[in-house]
């Protein structure tokens, strides 16, 4: 017997990346932290193995009034807050262009809003074959498909020819197409568009706009601030000036990462746009949204973003508390690319943030060859994700030629 809605009687939610986190907890209550390899969960652990949080965000979070965290925001988000947000995403690459930012229950809650509101239900939203499988979900959840597109070439390359391809597949027969591009330090691969890419996507995005379609791109910016030099990694959103009023461009802005403050689900969604009409339209969209899914977001986190913002002498010893973090994944991924490289096992180009890619045939079986060393990485659909953010730096060695050896039963 079924009481659910026909749409929903089949849903089962089976997520690789908690499964792989909960088999790996299971390990550690019986053999000890300390023997067991956690490469699973998209969270920053120091070197004890701890989650790891910014001392200035924790102290600044604790000062706030009790009634800054406990009352209701208004439903676009605090006004501070989406101004902060802007600035913050943007910094000195801000493009000439209509900007806004709703807050949203963090980054997911961006990418749900750009599916839900710009997607026609039935049609097919395009994204890399690299992909967060939450996007799926929300698609699904949403009564959207998804589509991908192949996102390395031979060469290991962004793959701007499948893109045009699936891209020109799909107008085919859409009047309208949301595009979703993780980058930089994409999840699951670590891979960034250059901005040659960028100039190459943009350039023939604009002639099919030129056409006559809708087409409108979601920039997931998740893990930027643990992608490379701030400045350096935000060039290329100033190619987002001047873009036909039907070239619509989101970002999916988040504080889980940057801000280590992953369970208060604090985000936003930007919108670029050449048109203020557009940006109109998307304001009334999202704040409909908003109160339809979640009414309001949580106010105390959008209160620390802009204390922070305010405070000078805050933030600049923030962002060098960052920094350390950003440098402490670096080093444990250079350590296992450099590994990687010299035991021969080949792996998706990385250029910075949490993860890194291993391509597999058989990745379910390889990651369960690996819990006979009590390493626990994830099993995706073209590889293995292992996550340098929670892997101290001592335990990071050597795993890639574990990987390599327990490949060798594909």
């Amino acid at each position: 017997m079924n009481m659910a809605a026909s749409h929903a009687q089949d849903r089962i939610l089976h997520d690789a990346i908690f499964e792989a986190n909960q088999s790996c907890q299971d390990a550690i209550k019986i053999y000890g932290a300390d023997r067991v390899t956690n490469a699973t969960i998209g969270v920053m652990l120091d070197d004890n193995g701890t989650l790891a949080a910014l001392p200035t965000v924790d102290k600044i979070y604790r000062t706030l009034d009790i009634r800054e965290l406990t009352a209701y925001a208004p439903i676009a988000g605090l006004p501070a807050y989406r101004s902060a947000v802007v600035d913050v995403t943007f910094a000195n690459h801000k493009p000439d262009a209509y900007i806004s930012a709703l807050a949203t229950a963090g980054g997911t809650g961006a990418v749900h809003h750009a599916i839900a509101n710009y997607a026609e239900r039935g049609e097919y939203v395009l994204t890399s074959d690299w992909f967060w499988g939450n996007y799926y979900i929300i698609a699904v959840e949403t009564g959207k498909r998804l589509k991908t597109f192949e996102l390395f070439d031979d060469e290991l390359k962004f793959n701007l020819a499948d893109f045009t391809a699936k891209v020109d597949e799909l107008l085919e027969w859409q009047d309208r197409l949301l595009i979703i591009l993780n980058t930089p330090a994409n999840n699951p691969t670590g891979f960034a568009l250059t901005d040659d890419d960028w100039d190459n996507v943009i350039d023939a995005l604009k002639l099919r706009a030129e056409r006559g379609k809708n087409i409108s791109v979601l920039v997931d910016i998740a893990y930027i601030d643990f992608a490379g030099e701030p400045d350096v990694t935000r060039r290329f959103m100033e190619k987002f000036a001047n873009l036909p009023e039907n070239l619509f461009v989101m970002i999916a802005f988040s504080m889980s990462k940057s801000y280590t403050f992953y369970g208060q689900r604090t985000g936003a969604l930007i919108g670029v746009t050449s048109s203020r009409a557009v940006i109109d339209e998307f304001e009334q969209a999202g704040k409909y949204s908003n109160r339809a899914v979640w009414s309001n977001i949580n106010r105390g986190a959008q209160a620390l973003l802009v204390r922070l913002q305010q405070d000078k002498d805050a933030h600049a010893q923030f962002v060098r508390e960052r920094e350390q973090f950003y440098q402490l994944v670096k080093r444990r991924a250079d350590i296992f690319v450099k590994e990687a490289e010299i035991c021969g096992l080949r792996i998706v180009p990385y250029s910075g943030g949490f993860f890194i890619a291993v391509p597999s045939d058989n990745p379910i079986a390889v990651c369960q060859k690996l819990h006979d060393d009590l390493i626990f990485a994830v099993p995706l659909k073209l590889g293995i994700r292992v996550a340098a953010c929670s892997v101290s730096t001592k335990k990071i060695k050597g795993v890639a030629d574990k990987i390599k050896f327990a490949m060798t039963i594909e």
